[in-house]
C-alpha cells in the first residue's frame, strides 16, 4: 500500500513538473502571443546588410560556458536570402556558417545550413520570429544532434534580442542569449567614405 501511494506521488510530481515546463516556460510561448507587437519584423529588411552579434552560451547547469562575437551579412534576392555568419568564440575557436532562407509567405519561411538536419521552419509574428530546427554540433563538441527553439525579438531601436534553447531527449542542454544589430563599424566606414 505504501509503495502504491509513493508511486502515485512520484507520478503526480513528474506530471506537474512536465506540465509546468510545457505551459509556464520559454517553450510555452507561441507566435500568436506576439501578433499585435511592433515594430513589424520584416526579414528582408532586418536581416539585410552587415550585422554584429554578441552572445553568451549557457550549459545545462545554467552557467556560462562560452561567449562569442559574430560578424554577419544578410543578402536578399526576391524571396530567397542568405545570412553569412563568422563566429569568434571566447575559447579561441572560429566557425563560419551560412543560412539559406526562403520566404514561403509573408509570415512563414524555411531555412537550411550545412549543420542543420533537414529544414528549419520559421514563423514571423509582430516583432518576433520563431524558428525550430535540429542542429548537429561539430565533432569537437560531441557531434550531438540537438532540437533548437530559436526566438528573435525586434526592439524599437532596431536591435534584435535572440534567445535559443537546445534540447536532447527533451532535456535542456544549452541556452544562447545574444544581441544582433546593424554593424556599427560598417556604418562608420560608410560615413567615412562619404
Amino acid at each position: 500500500m505504501k509503495m502504491t501511494i509513493l508511486l502515485i506521488l512520484v507520478i503526480g510530481a513528474v506530471t506537474i513538473m512536465s506540465a509546468r515546463s510545457l505551459l509556464l516556460s520559454f517553450r510555452a510561448q507561441r507566435p500568436a502571443d506576439y501578433a499585435a507587437t511592433s515594430p513589424e519584423f520584416d526579414l528582408q529588411t532586418v536581416l539585410n546588410g552587415p550585422i554584429l552579434s554578441e552572445g553568451l552560451i549557457y550549459g545545462p547547469n545554467g552557467r556560462m560556458t562560452n561567449s562569442f562575437v559574430a560578424q554577419m551579412h544578410g543578402e536578399w534576392e526576391g524571396n530567397t536570402g542568405t545570412l553569412s555568419e563568422d563566429f569568434t568564440y571566447s575559447n579561441g575557436k572560429r566557425m563560419q556558417r551560412k543560412w539559406f532562407l526562403t520566404l514561403v509567405s509573408d509570415k512563414e519561411f524555411t531555412a537550411t545550413a550545412d549543420d542543420i538536419e533537414g529544414t528549419a521552419t520559421g514563423e514571423v509574428s509582430g516583432s518576433t520570429v520563431m524558428m525550430r530546427y535540429r542542429i548537429r554540433l561539430p565533432e569537437d563538441a560531441g557531434g550531438h544532434v540537438l532540437n533548437v527553439t530559436d526566438w528573435l525579438y525586434l526592439t524599437e531601436d532596431g536591435a534584435i534580442m535572440n534567445r535559443s534553447e537546445m534540447r536532447k531527449f527533451g532535456i535542456k542542454v544549452a541556452e544562447l542569449i545574444a544581441t544582433m544589430r546593424p554593424d556599427p563599424s560598417e556604418a562608420r566606414q560608410s560615413i567615412a567614405a562619404q
